[in-house]
C-alpha cells in the first residue's frame, strides 16, 4: 500500500516540528514541497537526507500526473508547506483531492495525516477571545466579494478568524473599523517568532497602535475578530 503523508511543519520556531514529523520525513521516499529551500532549511537542521520535489499553486498538471505514478509504483511521499499545515489555506489541498478521486477504486493509497503548528489554532489559543465557536475565512479576496465578506463578519455570532498580509493589515483594519467597530480584535503577529506579539482591542484601537508603531507592520498577521 502506498502512503501519501501531509506533514506539518514549524510556523516560526523550528522547535514547532513534532517528532512524528521528524521521523516520517525520514521514512519516506520522496517530499514534495511548496519551496525546496525552505524545506531544505528543515531537513538540515534535523539531519534528513531526502529527494525533494517542488509542489506548488503554479504546478502544471504534469506534476499532479507525476505524483499519482509515483504512488501507483508503491512510493510513499511526504507534502509540506513553507510553514504550518499543508492544505489550510494552501495549494495542496487539491493534489489531496486528485489523488483521492484517482485511486478511488483500485491501487489503495492511503492518505495520512501528520498534526502539527498551525498559525490559525496557535492564534485562537492564546487570544483571550471565545474559541467554542469559529470560522476560519483563510486569506481575504483582493477585491471582488471583499466588502460583503465584512458585513459577514460584522453579522457573525462567531469568533471570525482570517490571515493577513502586513501590505493589507491596515486597509483590512479600516474596513473592520467602518463595518464593525464596536467588535472586539485580535491580531496576532510573527507567531512562534522572536518578535512574537498579540494585540488586543477595538479596530480602531489596533488601527491606532499600528499606525502610532509602524515597525509592528511587519510579519504575517492572524487576525481574530469575536
Amino acid at each position: 500500500m502506498s502512503k501519501f503523508y501531509v506533514v506539518a511543519t514549524p510556523i516560526g520556531n523550528m522547535g514547532d516540528i513534532t517528532l512524528r514529523a521528524i521521523e516520517t520525513l525520514k521514512s519516506v521516499d520522496l517530499i514534495l514541497c511548496e519551496d525546496t529551500r525552505e524545506t531544505k532549511k528543515i531537513l538540515n537542521k534535523y539531519g534528513i537526507n531526502k529527494e525533494t520535489m517542488s509542489y506548488h499553486a503554479q504546478s502544471k498538471l504534469s506534476k499532479v500526473d507525476k505524483i499519482l505514478e509515483l504512488l501507483e509504483a508503491g512510493k510513499s511521499l511526504a507534502l509540506v508547506s513553507d510553514a504550518g499545515t499543508p492544505t489550510i489555506s494552501d495549494p495542496g489541498a487539491m493534489l489531496v483531492s486528485k489523488i483521492k478521486e484517482h485511486f478511488s477504486h483500485g491501487v489503495n493509497v492511503q492518505v495520512i495525516p501528520i498534526p502539527g503548528a498551525s498559525a490559525v489554532i496557535a492564534a485562537l489559543s492564546a487570544s483571550g477571545l471565545p474559541t467554542h465557536e469559529f470560522t476560519f475565512l483563510g486569506f481575504l479576496p483582493h477585491k471582488k466579494g471583499r466588502e460583503t465578506l465584512f458585513k459577514e463578519i460584522a453579522q457573525s455570532e462567531r469568533t471570525m478568524v482570517f490571515y493577513e498580509s502586513p501590505h493589507r493589515i491596515l486597509k483590512t483594519l479600516e474596513s473592520l473599523v467602518k463595518f464593525c467597530p464596536d467588535k472586539k480584535v485580535c491580531i496576532a503577529r510573527e507567531l512562534t517568532k522572536i518578535y512574537e506579539e498579540f494585540k488586543t482591542g477595538s479596530p480602531a484601537e489596533i488601527l491606532e497602535y499600528l499606525n502610532k508603531n509602524t515597525e509592528k507592520q511587519r510579519g504575517e498577521f492572524t487576525v481574530i475578530v469575536a
